[in-house]
């Protein structure tokens, strides 16, 4: 699944999201409350129980209808519930919806197995990579993916944003997620969907920490044109690393929100390793300082990225992404990513 019941319009349908992002769960939300001939209206949301002053998170989420941590300022659908149980959240549902910091998703993937119907559908917004060390069991259940050029606090406060998806069911998928402001374009390539919103995250790193030491724009960008060859490289061997699906369609590179599109949104944000530049720290201070108990997806996929590599003698041909966990993880200079413009 790292990687339902079919029904017609007529059967309602239920949703569970397991720490489904509170954007997507508000989208998914506002769609079921206007669509009741087709989808039961409560949508389950599963959050990782904390307590703000003297309350749960679960319990404001379910009388204030904000996310005051995370999403502060937003106000959420009143038919999202929010539940501290992963195993309440997920039962009798017929659809998952995942969008958690992917190196949770085998503790969850555990907490599930033997849980949830093999009939169940998934949807993964996913963007990262893990190399699987802990002989992870997969649910064996259709996973479909949904990720693209968008930001989760834009798209809460409705600034128009797309995304590329996936799914056996696209017209199912449409009606989940396309709104107004969130415009939802299906294809089918789960390989270089995924593949792509995991390792622009490593880029991003990339072009900020050029940007942050001060060599320009016109380095940043070349730095990102060579991420994003690194990139479609990396998913011709997609077979070779053992991901398991179709090849991936080199156009979802280049033509789909999900390719360049999101590289340059991304690229364009960073906070993470801007502030590493900026204050001369390392990632994990730099997360503790900005991310209100988040995580860089690209500070961890990046050590991913250079396990996979490093397991297949592969570090000769991604310079970039090799040169990228160099700086976060063994102190490198950042202007050594600059002098790769020259010879990629």
């Amino acid at each position: 699944m790292h990687n339902q019941n079919s029904a017609h319009a007529v059967h309602k349908q239920r949703t569970a999201k397991t720490l489904a992002s509170n954007c997507r769960a508000k989208i998914v939300a506002e769609n079921r409350a206007e669509k009741p001939e087709i989808f039961c209206k409560q949508v389950n949301m599963w959050v990782y129980e904390e307590t703000i002053g003297d309350r749960n998170l679960t319990e404001i989420i379910n009388t204030d209808h904000e996310n005051v941590k995370y999403l502060p300022d937003v106000k959420l659908s009143v038919n999202l519930v929010a539940n501290p149980s992963i195993l309440a959240t997920a039962e009798d549902a017929n659809l998952l919806i995942f969008n958690i910091p992917h190196q949770f998703l085998p503790r969850i993937c555990r907490q599930l197995e033997g849980k949830v119907s093999s009939s169940i559908r998934g949807i993964s917004c996913l963007k990262g990579l893990e190399v699987n060390e802990k002989n992870c069991k997969p649910l064996e259940i259709y996973c479909g993916a949904l990720s693209g050029a968008n930001i989760a606090s834009k798209v809460a406060r409705c600034r128009w944003s797309e995304t590329s998806g996936l799914d056996i069911e696209e017209h199912k998928l449409k009606e989940l997620f396309h709104r107004f402001y969130f415009h939802v374009r299906v294809i089918q390539d789960f390989v270089g969907v995924s593949i792509a919103g995991a390792l622009k995250n490593v880029v991003t790193c990339a072009a900020v920490f050029v940007e942050g030491a001060g060599c320009g724009d016109s380095a940043k960008a070349a730095v990102m044109r060579i991420g994003l060859k690194e990139t479609i490289r990396f998913a011709s061997y997609f077979q070779k690393f053992g991901i398991q699906g179709v090849a991936p369609d080199y156009k979802t590179f280049t033509e789909e929100s999900r390719g360049v599109a999101d590289l340059i949104t991304t690229c364009f944000g960073g906070k993470v390793a801007g502030y590493m530049i900026e204050k001369n720290c390392d990632a994990w201070a730099a997360e503790a300082k900005l991310l209100n108990g988040q995580s860089s997806q690209g500070i961890i996929t990046a050590k991913e990225v250079h396990k996979l590599l490093d397991n297949f003698k592969l570090q000769d041909e991604f310079p970039l992404f090799e040169a990228t966990y160099a700086v976060i993880y063994e102190k490198a200079k950042v202007r050594g990513l600059a002098g790769l413009v020259a010879v990629s």
